[in-house]
């Protein structure tokens, strides 16, 4: 039907201009098939080469945090994303237009939730501030806590709401912070359910990055010989760091090696008690020391945490390495549904995958009960807090 619809028109133009040709009428119609074979090929090629410069977009809360000031020059590396143009987009509920307008650069900003997380690709959830902060020297600690508890579930509430019906179904939501990183986590689960929940994480890598620091300190070297540490449970509560994976490269010992070689840490230092006791212990200090210190350090080492995990879920790193993500627990572990914990992870072809040939004793077993029992507490509540709110 093509072809004669071409015959007709090479018929028709002959006619109207009164021109001959001596070439034949089956050669004409080859030549015209295969003029319109290319164009329909060079309009393919464009509309794949428009596709391919379609923004990725990136919504990142607490927009005037020093995390995000040092996020956001590291977000457009082709090490993060790969040739790909950024949409970004800066949310910060308690900030004010005039305040972000002093961000001066060619970004949207949103100061209340009305087009939050409209076609997000990617979603970062830096840590907030919570109405209960501002009141820890007027009321006691539980008091505090469940000022922040109700908060937080107010607002995530609502976040997974919104990313539920305006975000890509394909997006990737990393929750960071120092508070109740497991819980915020949960909660957006909970309320996004047209998105699988292995698209929600909550990052355990700064606690990662404090335990490779001490044992780079301890064994003379730098904090980047140090691989594969495993953090397990509720990151801001009861967590466990797991050293049966952790290798160390360029360790000045009896046995050395090329750059490439690795020593597992349990050859280098056998005082299996210290690992038990003083280590874990001085993790949390570190922690601790790291968030009381100016927000510069801790910023960096939130944002190093970042862009760690989003260069791994992009395809940028060894199957081989391994992580600690929280997420929705799988059931091998026999924890209650919908409880985040951190556990060890590796990604491959850009999804990540639970590592289970990773040894669970007794009591590992034992630790993680308590993360999930103290995780059901804060959801236990949450519920009992709607309760009240819905039947006064």
């Amino acid at each position: 039907m093509l072809l004669g619809g071409l015959c007709d028109f090479i018929e028709h133009c002959q006619d109207y201009y009164n021109i001959t040709s001596d070439m034949p009428t089956d050669v004409m119609l080859s030549i015209a098939a295969e003029n319109l074979e290319t164009k329909m090929n060079l309009i393919v090629e464009e509309q794949l080469r428009a596709s391919l410069f379609k923004p990725l977009h990136i919504w990142i809360s607490s927009a005037l945090s020093p995390t995000c000031e040092i996020l956001i020059p590291n977000l457009f590396s082709a090490e993060v994303f790969r040739c790909v143009a950024i949409s970004l987009h800066l949310l910060d509920l308690k900030a004010d237009k005039e305040g972000m307008q002093g961000l001066k650069m060619e970004v949207s900003i949103h100061t209340d939730l009305e087009h939050a997380f409209r076609e997000a690709d990617v979603i970062l959830l830096l840590e907030e501030q919570w109405s209960g902060d501002d009141d820890a020297e007027n009321e006691g600690e539980q008091e505090q806590k469940k000022k922040q508890v109700k908060e937080i579930s107010d607002r995530y509430t609502e976040y997974g709401r919104l990313i539920n019906t305006r975000a890509n179904k394909e997006v990737k939501v990393i929750v960071s912070g120092d508070s109740f990183v497991n819980l915020r986590c949960s909660l957006l689960t909970d309320n996004a359910s047209f998105i699988d929940s292995d698209q929600f994480v909550a990052m355990a890598t700064q606690l990662e990055n404090e335990a490779r620091a001490i044992i780079a300190k301890e064994l003379r070297v730098k904090t980047s010989d140090v691989t594969d540490v495993i953090v397990w449970g509720n990151i801001s509560g009861s967590f466990y760091i797991d050293l049966q994976r952790t290798k160390v490269f360029n360790f000045n010992g009896a046995i050395k090696g090329p750059a490439f070689f690795s020593q597992s840490l349990s050859k280098i230092v056998h005082d299996r008690k210290w690992f038990e006791t003083s280590f874990q212990d001085l993790v949390r200090c570190q922690r601790a020391a790291v968030a009381s210190k100016t927000c510069q350090a801790a910023a960096m080492s939130a944002a190093n945490g970042i862009l760690t995990i989003l260069k791994a879920w992009n395809g940028t790193c060894s199957p081989d390495e391994v992580f600690s993500l929280g997420v929705v627990c799988p059931g091998d572990y026999d924890f209650p549904d919908g409880i985040v914990l951190s556990v060890p992870v590796a990604f491959t072809d850009c999804k990540w995958s639970v590592l289970f040939d990773v040894a669970v004793g007794e009591e590992l077993k034992e630790r993680l009960q308590l993360s999930a029992r103290e995780l059901q507490e804060f959801n236990n509540d949450n519920k009992t807090f709607l309760l009240c709110e819905t039947h006064p």
